[in-house]
């Protein structure tokens, strides 16, 4: 089979070369490419990765679900196999050979939910503050099983079952909404009758930015998310309401109790999604 690793990146060209010096043992192979999909940037950054097949896609305006799209139009016709990758992590030695393996030995599944562990404590490194870090953790054990959705960090898909429920949703994502394009494309994937499967061994390492942990950015992306949610999802005015009066009442509730900052943090998380879904129906 053919794979095509798919890294869409935006101004991070440091991480983004640690990603590719991670992968780069993998990729000395003709059944294998690296596609780096560049978005937002006014000119293309300088890349090499010598003894490996590199396609570097540009696009000045931003938009990760855009520039990911092409990228699928670039593979298209060759590869069995697209991997999509977040330019802040590593991947664990072995990690390409282990998303082949998955999908070659779990014909049932056509779409992988990748394993997303922290490269450091992150408690170690930021203290309760952590709560806020705002991480795309994935661990659901050792096992394979079946999971409702991938998660855009690190996920793969089978080409043919993506050329069937169709590109990603460019109102969303980076660039764009700002997030739900791989909840979008989960919904889209079940409703067509494909299944997704969790891959423990496809295992990658994500960056612990003590800058993220900040308690605004964390409310600011979540109350995003939930205007995103408007974007593809149907909810009434009635919905939105009490979902919104319900999350104040559990934050209130949290607070009052005297709740610890990891109890306090979802809460204010499922408030500021309610309160973005709100302002999806003020439009």
């Amino acid at each position: 089979m053919k794979t095509s690793v798919i890294v869409a990146t935006h101004a991070r060209p440091d991480s983004l070369r640690r990603l590719m010096a991670s992968l780069a043992p993998e990729l000395a192979t003709g059944s294998r490419e690296l596609i780096v999909a560049e978005n937002g940037t006014p000119a293309p950054m300088e890349l090499s990765l010598e003894g490996a097949a590199l396609k570097h896609l540009h696009e000045p305006r931003a938009g990760k679900c855009r520039i990911q799209n092409r990228a699928i139009a670039d593979a298209a016709g060759e590869s069995e196999i697209l991997v999509f990758l977040d330019d802040d992590l590593i991947v664990a030695p072995g990690y390409l050979e282990a998303v082949e393996r998955f999908f070659d030995t779990h014909r049932e599944f056509a779409a992988m939910k990748g394993r997303i562990l922290p490269a450091e404590d992150p408690e170690k490194k930021v203290g309760p503050m952590a709560v806020y870090l705002d991480l795309p953790i994935a661990d659901h054990g050792e096992e394979v099983i079946e999971v409702r959705g991938v998660l855009g960090a690190n996920m793969a898909f089978r080409a043919g079952m993506l050329k069937q429920v169709g590109p990603f949703d460019e109102r969303l994502g980076p660039g764009a909404g700002g997030h739900e394009e791989e909840t979008e494309m989960s919904q889209r994937i079940r409703r067509a009758g494909f299944r997704i499967g969790y891959a423990p061994e496809a295992l990658v390492y994500h960056e612990v930015d003590a800058a993220r942990a900040n308690r605004e950015r964390f409310i600011r992306i979540a109350r995003e998310r939930g205007r995103c949610r408007m974007l593809h999802e149907k909810h009434s005015s009635l919905d939105v309401i009490l979902k919104n009066a319900i999350a104040m009442t559990r934050l209130r509730i949290a607070q009052l109790t005297g709740a610890g900052i990891g109890r306090i943090a979802r809460e204010e998380r499922r408030l500021a999604i309610a309160r973005g879904m709100f302002d999806g129906l003020a439009g």
